[in-house]
């Protein structure tokens, strides 16, 4: 990594409110070149507080554009960190007229030249696609990073249509935490407490309403740009990484977008920015790449950006299994449209006698984190005990060929004869090695009820043979020579997938099965990068603790019980000390329970600790919340507490109880 501190700008930054038409007001950063002339401006636009949990992040990115001729700037959510306003659902109607209102009042400042650009990361990268989607004039072109297009099933929701129990819970738990933060006196001064007392009263558990909507209606389909890619104007930089989640979206962009107003890149990354040098590497000079990109489309640079290949991916090659890599072996490939003329689906057909599937409870323990953040237990570990509770089937690689590469989206057709009306059915690709070694390459799932779309609940038909087809995430691939191909098929995924109340497994029969792998043909690619480089660190500290560290994923087995649990600590961050003097310190623990008496056993827990300290105003918050899903046969069944402390005093406490109708789910 690269620190850059030579600009060819001298820059500066102010806090701002920015006003709204209903009279409220947004907290923003902005970063600007000294410079006499207008220049475009740059909007990250998220709830997460620019004042003190992003600002070690903004750092390294918003100086640098400014330090090449843009105003950048960050501006938190209404009703988040220091904004105004009371909190709502993510990417709410609210929450996007407010994004369209900033963008154009960005444009109208004297200091901007009436253009704008919007980026941003998982939130930030939702929000700027959902936001040029309304197409405010003035947004002209977006670079977006780990985001979605289809707010319903490619999102932490929902997976094919089940309960994401992974995410659904741990990310309504985290925001139920993150809400509850109260803004800084050291920026609003003493009408601080009476902002969080009215935040307060307004908070609702967002699972409640995510629980709530199981298939994919209107409420997902509101913020879901998949409904109508041609509602976009500006361009659109789409970036992902092979173990981030929301990868697929790329593709589709770079599908349904017209070719002259759209690029992709998938590197090997997990949920970060590109440049960051977090594993799984190789990082790129993702800055500078997007640099070109604002300097084409929003100063009219003639540089040869728009002359890059539609998308440019990194195919891994065939690599052990471990929970973390520094760097990724494999190389980068290009291809001038999606779908690729270099890429062509190659059918394997299963082969044998029907097969009974009725995988354990605990099957799915070694899916690793749903959303890998680069920490060292985040990516699956060896499959091999999740292939023993799975049908596989196999094809082998010859010894005396080259690798086969795939590049995109495999499928798989399952022939089933199912137990039971609703159910699940979990396909997971893995890399098999000489030495028995199963490497997770890409995973898909599909809740029974979903098979004739996402949209509607269809129960299974008991004891008939149905076809049942899906695409898996995609990925970039090569299968070395002597390797095998291995397809797993499991009944269960826990806790990806929450289980179906009577799901009994199924018959699968091979005779009408198939896997679908997009085969990509070798190409001579030439494709360079940058050095990764960044602005100056904040200069935040993290005190030393001499508490022993929580295992990230930890795997509990009661035999007695026949009880498995598996808790995770999420390594948000733990203590830092900021520059400004504000103490911040934030503990999370996820929790989730299944044993073998039933899918009924299904349980998860979330607890979360926050501290903000600023010893010089004597201010002291605290914010504990615990969150909790268990099932029966008709509902799932909610509990969320909130108790939040100033000097130690309680000043809000409340809990919910929720009894929420399994309706698809």
């Amino acid at each position: 990594m690269k620190i850059r501190t030579d600009f060819p700008y001298e820059t500066r930054h102010d806090d701002v409110l920015i006003p709204l038409p209903d009279g409220t007001e947004l907290y923003a950063r902005v970063w600007r070149p000294l410079t006499d002339e207008p220049v475009p401006a740059l909007l990250e636009y998220l709830p997460y507080r620019l004042t003190d949990w992003t600002a070690p992040r903004d750092r390294q990115r918003h100086p640098w554009y400014a330090g090449h001729g843009y105003a950048s700037v960050r501006v938190d959510v209404r009703g988040h960190g220091n904004s105004e306003g009371l909190p709502g659902d993510e990417y709410d109607p609210v929450e996007l007229a407010d994004g369209v209102a900033v963008v154009n009042w960005l444009a109208e400042q004297p200091w901007c030249t009436g253009k704008v650009g919007m980026f941003g990361i998982s939130w930030g990268g939702f929000n700027s696609l959902q936001i040029a989607a309304l197409a405010p004039e003035p947004l002209k072109a977006i670079v977006t990073v780990c985001s979605t297009d289809d707010r319903y099933d490619n999102d932490v929701h929902y997976m094919g249509g089940s309960v994401l129990a992974v995410d659904m819970h741990a990310w309504a738990a985290t925001m139920l935490a993150f809400v509850c933060r109260p803004p800084d006196p050291e920026y609003v001064g003493e009408e601080w407490r009476e902002r969080w007392l009215k935040r307060l009263a307004a908070v609702e558990p967002l699972i409640h309403t995510w629980l709530s909507h199981q298939t994919r209606d209107a409420y997902w389909k509101h913020g879901s740009v998949c409904e109508d890619y041609g509602a976009i104007r500006a361009a659109v930089l789409a970036v992902g990484g092979w173990h981030d989640p929301y990868r697929d979206t790329v593709l589709r962009l770079a599908h349904h977008l017209p070719q002259d107003r759209v690029r992709g890149i998938i590197g090997p990354w997990s949920h970060q920015y590109p440049d960051r040098g977090l594993p799984p590497g190789p990082a790129i000079g993702f800055l500078q790449e997007t640099l070109r990109w604002w300097d084409h489309h929003l100063k009219g640079a003639d540089n040869d950006v728009m002359a890059e290949p539609l998308l440019r991916s990194w195919i891994s090659d065939s690599h052990l299994p471990a929970t973390v890599y520094e760097e990724l072996p494999g190389r980068w490939v290009t291809d001038p449209s999606w779908p690729s003329p270099n890429v062509t689906p190659v059918t394997y057909a299963f082969q044998g006698a029907p097969v009974v599937v009725d995988s354990p409870q605990q099957t799915g323990l070694d899916a690793g984190r749903f959303f890998p953040f680069g920490n060292d237990a985040d990516l699956p570990p060896d499959q091999r005990d999740e292939d023993a509770h799975s049908a596989c089937f196999d094809f082998p690689v010859p010894e005396d060929g080259g690798p086969v590469e795939i590049l995109g989206r495999p499928s798989v057709g399952l022939a089933l004869r199912t137990a039971a009306p609703t159910g699940q059915v979990i396909a997971r690709l893995c890399d098999i090695a000489p030495d028995g070694s199963s490497t997770l390459v890409t995973r898909g799932a599909l809740n029974f009820s979903a098979r004739y779309g996402r949209d509607r609940a269809v129960e299974a038909q008991i004891g008939e043979t149905e076809s049942f087809e899906f695409e898996l995430n995609g990925i970039g691939h090569a299968f070395a020579p002597g390797h095998r191909v291995r397809l797993a098929v499991s009944s269960t995924y826990w806790p990806w997938i929450w289980p179906q109340p009577d799901a009994a497994g199924f018959t699968l029969d091979p005779a009408g099965s198939s896997l679908t792998l997009p085969v990509r043909r070798p190409t001579r690619d030439s494709v360079t990068w940058e050095e990764p480089e960044q602005s100056e660190p904040l200069g935040v500290v993290y005190p030393r603790t001499l508490e022993e560290p929580r295992p990230e994923r930890l795997v509990v087995r009661d035999v007695a019980k026949g009880e498995w649990t598996l808790e995770v600590d999420p390594k948000y961050g733990g203590t830092r000390v900021y520059p400004d003097g504000l103490e911040f310190t934030e503990d999370a623990v996820e929790t989730y329970t299944i044993d073998d008496s039933g899918p009924l056993s299904a349980r998860t827990r979330s607890e979360w600790s926050v501290r903000l300290h600023r010893p010089e105003l004597a201010w002291d918050v605290t914010v504990d919340t615990r969150s909790e899903i268990s099932c029966d046969a008709d509902e799932f069944l909610t509990t969320n507490e909130v108790v939040c402390k100033e000097g130690g005093e309680v000043v809000f406490h409340r809990t919910w109880e929720k009894r929420i109708p399994r309706t698809a789910g």
